[in-house]
């Protein structure tokens, strides 16, 4: 009887250790659920869009279909329809898309950034991925999916299927004809009206290919000089008070100058007034190259890239920013390693932020 105590207390002992030998581990690595970004936030109001650039093909593949279908339902299916029936990809054998991408035996990240290390080390092909080739890559993913996006809009401008948009067939956003309708005056209307047609028509025809459609939707990104000259002829008329037709340097002050300055382009520390308005004192006279005193448009044409950053621009800060986080040896490049060992910096746009909160809160 005198053993009994001892003998329950062992088998105490044993159960929770049987219970702790079943008990969830702690992960060797920190997990993070991937997460596909929202339909919801496709662009702001002017149609850019402000997502982070997609790093893996699969992925935005994945988002592209998601898009299509909302697409589909909001401006060609009948109340109540469903989609027409298409061929199903692979992860559509799930019920929801990011059951596949987080289903490592599916969709393994490391096993992807080792199938994508040798297609974005490409110039050269050194086994170490640069900013430039990053920024690179990044420009090839966002431009297919900006492509695919003008694609859809065309489909659905394209009154009359024969593979051009007139202006008459062009609709405008719902917010620029809500302006127009209440006869306000809004620095974003004039990107709806026929001159900004007409720029992005580069053979002149009257109506636009795919590639010109591009252009109209996202001037920020043309090579089109017409286009150019246009976006600068905006920003004269959106900031000209006296609508004199150029800017004073009042006008130019109060409108441009914390949108263009780059101290270390324009080396605004080595003024040698002291004055607040000295750096932009400096910078309007280095675009008034005339002397007159005003900015027309041709002159505001070297800073339009900073009025208005292109894809590109978002490209290599969105590589830089990733090669920093990422380069364990500080030595300014990516080598294979490192990308294994950091995979979620690369898939960073399709985290939910209560996931990052989570994750930093578990792991310090």
């Amino acid at each position: 009887m005198a053993r009994s105590p001892v003998l329950i207390y062992l088998i105490v002992v044993l159960f929770v250790l049987l219970l702790l030998s079943f008990a969830p581990k702690r992960p060797n690595r920190p997990h993070r659920r991937l997460k596909l970004r929202s339909a919801a936030d496709l662009s702001d109001e002017t149609g850019r869009d402000r997502r982070g650039i997609p790093f893996d093909p699969v992925i935005a593949d994945i988002e592209r279909r998601r898009e299509d279908r909302e697409w589909e339902r909001a401006h060609f299916l009948p109340q109540g329809h469903a989609p027409a029936m298409e061929a199903q990809p692979e992860w559509e054998d799930f019920m929801d898309a990011e059951d596949y991408i987080n289903d490592e035996e599916r969709f393994n990240v490391t096993d992807r950034i080792v199938q994508l290390f040798p297609k974005i080390d490409v110039a050269p092909a050194d086994g170490f991925v640069s900013s430039d080739e990053l920024a690179d890559w990044n420009i090839r993913q966002v431009e297919k999916e900006v492509m695919h996006r003008t694609q859809r809009d065309m489909e659905l401008h394209d009154k009359n299927h024969d593979g051009f948009i007139s202006f008459e067939e062009y609709e405008p956003p719902s917010w620029a004809r809500r302006y127009h309708d209440d006869n306000a005056t809004d620095d974003k209307v004039g990107w709806w009206k026929e001159e900004h047609f007409n720029a992005s028509d580069m053979d002149g025809n009257g109506l636009l290919n795919l590639t010109e459609f591009n252009d109209f939707l996202h001037p920020a990104d043309t090579n089109n000089p017409k286009l150019i000259h246009w976006l600068s002829k905006e920003e004269i008329r959106e900031r000209d008070k006296d609508k004199d037709g150029k800017l004073n340097f009042q006008e130019y002050f109060n409108g441009l100058f914390d949108l263009i300055r780059k101290d270390d382009v324009y080396n605004f520390t080595h003024e040698s007034d002291s004055s607040t308005d000295a750096p932009a004192k400096r910078l309007f006279s280095q675009l008034d190259h005339n002397n007159d005193g005003y900015l027309s448009e041709d002159e505001l044409i070297p800073v339009i890239g900073d009025l208005h950053p292109s894809e590109h621009y978002y490209a290599k800060q969105q590589a830089d920013y990733v090669i920093s986080e990422a380069d364990t040896d500080k030595d300014g490049r990516l080598s294979l390693k490192e990308m294994i060992e950091n995979p979620y910096v690369f898939y960073s746009a399709i985290f939910a932020e209560e996931d990052d909160y989570n994750y930093h809160d578990e792991f310090r």
